[in-house]
């Protein structure tokens, strides 16, 4: 089976994940792939192949050489609650000439809209109907795993030491690294394929919290309202024109953070406000959380003790703060891209990662690229290149490991 086959099998499964349910996996569509995919590592000869029951799946690609540091590789096989992942039909453009792409009748993916296609002609490219996301996100991470070990597999001149890959649930929704046993995982280190386009290499993230303010207000019938009525969704409002226009995602880019409103609900007598808030930069993370408490006891100062409530909640932290001390884990993949014809982009994200959450239970975790394109909706793509590619870096990786001296 090529890589090709392994993904487009993959895209058949409908794994979207949800943010309203507090079950693991959030959805049970998910335990179908898991299943279909513990089998399909079993009967590739992998050895230490084992699902727990949350869906988390484990498995080994045994060492044929002594001496030589245990790395792993991981993806998450959910896709994005923001699109349908039901009924995907992917499609092959092959040898993209650079012109727009019919997708479905009055459907089209277009350069003019989409420039990064550009990036790309010449290639073979998957994409959808334009009515569900593809899924590459991250089933193109798990296609470029899984035929990276069966080339191994089937390449014993090519030394390695022991290789673990997992493959998790719900990262779409921020839980994918809640249950990942690290201990059983047994690495010394891991590289997430999560990212992007060919050439990404991620290894700072953003800082992160979230705020839930709650909002008392006084309902008295609008008639009878002057000097009594305080209306809780106004309140809500004005403290949201307090906060730093200039610092809002649509504001910001690279390394600079922002606060986030997520939603406004309520009426009169009350109303709830969400927020996330990022930064890179780990003093004006704090920075940001002790400003919007500072807004909130303003408006209480303005309105009455208790008229706000706040509850900040640390989500993630920047995983460049465990990764700096050990740098080899990033020498190794820009050798690796080099070695194979991928110029390195390394840049941060503009979000979080297992591979964060990973860094910070002890397991550094860097991200690597896995292809795709214009995730998490109808005109997501991914070139049959890029994924060669991303596979061709992860054997390089095991190889150069091989040599690796601590």
């Amino acid at each position: 089976m090529d890589i090709t086959e392994r993904f487009l099998n993959y895209t058949k499964f409908d794994t979207q994940s949800s943010e309203d349910s507090d079950s693991v996996p959030s959805t049970p569509k998910q335990l179908i792939f898991a299943e279909y995919l513990k089998k399909e590592l079993i009967n590739e000869g992998l050895s230490d192949v084992e699902m727990d029951d949350k869906g988390y799946i484990y498995a080994s690609l045994k060492a044929n050489v002594k001496g030589v540091p245990t790395i792993g590789f991981i993806s998450h096989y959910d896709t994005s609650p923001d699109c349908s992942g039901a009924d995907i039909k992917p499609q092959i453009v092959h040898q993209y000439d650079g012109s727009d792409i019919l997708l479905s009748e009055g459907i089209i993916s277009s350069p003019a809209k989409f420039p990064e296609l550009l990036k790309h002609v010449g290639e073979d490219l998957i994409v959808t109907d334009g009515k569900t996301l593809l899924g590459a996100d991250d089933k193109a991470g798990i296609a470029e795993i899984v035929q990276a070990m069966c080339w191994l597999r089937d390449h014993k001149e090519v030394k390695h030491g022991e290789i673990r890959i997992a493959f998790n649930p719900d990262e779409e929704i921020g839980m994918g690294a809640h249950h990942f046993d690290v201990k059983k995982f047994g690495c010394e280190w891991a590289y997430t394929m999560d990212g992007g386009d060919v050439g990404e290499l991620e290894f700072e993230n953003f800082n992160a919290a979230s705020a839930k303010i709650a909002v008392k207000g006084v309902s008295v019938h609008p008639g009878y309202a002057k000097g009594k009525m305080v209306n809780a969704c106004l309140l809500a409002t004005e403290l949201a024109q307090m906060l730093p226009e200039d610092e809002r995602p649509e504001t910001t880019e690279g390394y600079q953070g922002f606060f986030h409103l997520l939603g406004i609900e309520g009426n009169v007598e009350k109303a709830k406000m969400s927020y996330i808030i990022r930064d890179h930069d780990s003093d004006r993370f704090e920075a940001r959380k002790r400003l919007i408490q500072k807004t909130v006891d303003l408006m209480n100062e303005k309105y009455g003790a208790d008229t706000f409530t706040i509850e900040v909640k640390d989500q993630y932290y920047n995983m460049k703060e465990k990764i700096d001390p050990q740098m080899h884990v990033i020498d190794l993949v820009l050798h690796a891209m080099q070695d194979c014809g991928v110029a390195p982009k390394v840049k941060p994200i503009r979000g979080g990662t297992d591979g964060a959450q990973l860094s910070f239970k002890g397991l550094p975790c860097p991200n690597i690229f896995a292809g795709g394109v214009n995730f998490h909706g109808p005109y997501e793509f991914v070139s049959i290149q890029s994924m060669e590619k991303a596979m061709q870096v992860i054997i390089r990786i095991c190889e150069l490991t091989a040599d690796f001296n601590d």
